[in-house]
């Protein structure tokens, strides 16, 4: 997904809910710190992008995104690309992280006022979830030097949502992504 295909989705988002407080917190968050031309292929490639409302207690908003704009409706039919309604909580992210949020800056996608997770908020949340999709997304942004190792060491610490097992199993992922760009 491109800067330009994301900020349409923003755009048609804040349309369809008359709500323009919009948090992109899936993969393509990444674009509102890095365009696609600075990023490597498999930080952009996905078709999708998870839109949650900063003010949706109900879900309401998430499941409008769904039906009008989402996975199989017209609009994706028509543009190949579309928008997953979530919930704020879908994400287990490091404390803090609504201090560090980007702002996604593109007048396309205005009326949004979309703010996206920080590249090191976004990697933490991907390992928690620890999908092969995931690991793969946080060693291109590694292999790339678009995140820090140790930033991300500190932020899985911040993890206070999670297990000490879980966040001891994302420790000894990094570590081991520490070991291999060592030799």
């Amino acid at each position: 997904m491109t800067r330009e295909e994301l900020a349409h989705l923003l755009r048609a988002a804040a349309k369809i809910t008359d709500d323009p407080g919009i948090l992109v917190i899936g993969s393509q968050s990444i674009l509102g710190t890095y365009s696609e031309q600075d990023l490597p292929e498999q930080a952009w490639m996905s078709i999708e992008a998870d839109i949650a409302f900063l003010d949706d207690p109900d879900a309401h908003k998430a499941d409008l995104v769904d039906g009008a704009i989402g996975e199989l409706s017209p609009f994706h039919e028509m543009y190949a690309y579309y928008a997953q309604g979530v919930e704020v909580t879908t994400a287990v992210l490091p404390d803090g992280w609504r201090d560090r949020l980007v702002p996604f800056v593109s007048a396309s996608a205005e009326p949004a006022t979309a703010v996206c997770l920080e590249p090191h908020d976004l990697v933490v949340a991907k390992l928690v979830a620890m999908r092969e999709k995931d690991r793969m997304f946080a060693v291109a942004l590694l292999d790339a030097g678009l995140v820090s190792l140790e930033t991300l060491h500190k932020r899985a610490s911040m993890l206070s949502s999670t297990s000490p097992l879980q966040r001891r199993a994302i420790t000894e992922w990094l570590t081991s992504m520490g070991r291999r760009s060592t030799r």
